[in-house]
């Protein structure tokens, strides 16, 4: 049975509501119902899971039994999330994360306790599953541990949704409530595993992103879909 590949999942600086909705102005379609803060709920911690990212295969090895996953690392296994209340640049730094991990030396469960630090801790509005999800399953991140496979991130631009700045438009108080903003990241993952193979694709994902005035921008979650 041939192995398989995974493919995914500052500076500080205060805003306002209002400085924020200037320059979600000069951005770039988030769902809809983020159009106010009752339908941005329903869509940013979803009722729904959707299917893992898929695996694609990678030169084969042997898999008739998984051996252990990554010996414990002692230490942080994923970077700090960032001291900024800017939604675009903590989302940034979010995708980062995502995109990148090391099968060789961390354990499936480090990997997610290190992405958990990056989480609201306002359970009414933090979506772990659907961070969570873009970690793959034990047995699967063991099979990747086996072909020394790990993933590094590079992140290009980050951006509001036009719907989203659209929301803010015509709703400035809307986002007082959870002041959770949706944020588009695009950027390229590159992959490596053993026997010099590697790979790398263009991403793009959807955030959703806590930025309480005058705290540090925590993650809500990641939305189902991509908004371009």
């Amino acid at each position: 049975m041939p192995n398989e590949r995974f493919t995914s999942a500052g500076q500080r600086r205060h805003g306002t509501p209002s400085s924020v909705l200037r320059r979600a102005s000069i951005g770039g379609i988030v769902l809809a119902a983020l159009l106010a803060v009752a339908g941005l709920l329903a869509h940013v911690t979803r009722t729904e899971s959707p299917a893992r990212p898929k695996a694609t295969p990678a030169p084969a090895t042997s898999l008739a039994s998984p051996s252990p996953t990554a010996t414990t690392h002692v230490g942080p296994t994923v970077a700090a999330p960032p001291k900024t209340n800017d939604p675009i640049e903590f989302a940034k730094a979010a995708t980062k994360v995502l995109w990148t991990y090391d099968t060789r030396s961390f354990s499936q469960a480090e990997q997610l306790a290190g992405l958990k630090r990056w989480m609201t801790d306002e359970k009414k509005y933090a979506d772990w599953k659907s961070v969570s999800d873009q970690v793959p399953s034990p047995v699967l991140w063991s099979r990747m541990h086996d072909n020394g496979q790990h993933a590094s991130a590079k992140v290009g631009e980050g951006h509001f949704p036009q719907t989203f700045k659209t929301a803010l438009v015509q709703d400035p108080a809307a986002i007082t409530e959870a002041y959770v903003y949706a944020v588009t990241v695009t950027g390229r993952q590159s992959i490596a595993w053993k026997g010099s193979g590697a790979g790398a694709e263009s991403r793009s994902t959807t955030l959703a992103v806590q930025c309480r005035p005058h705290q540090d921008c925590a993650l809500v979650g990641v939305l189902p879909n991509v908004a371009p």
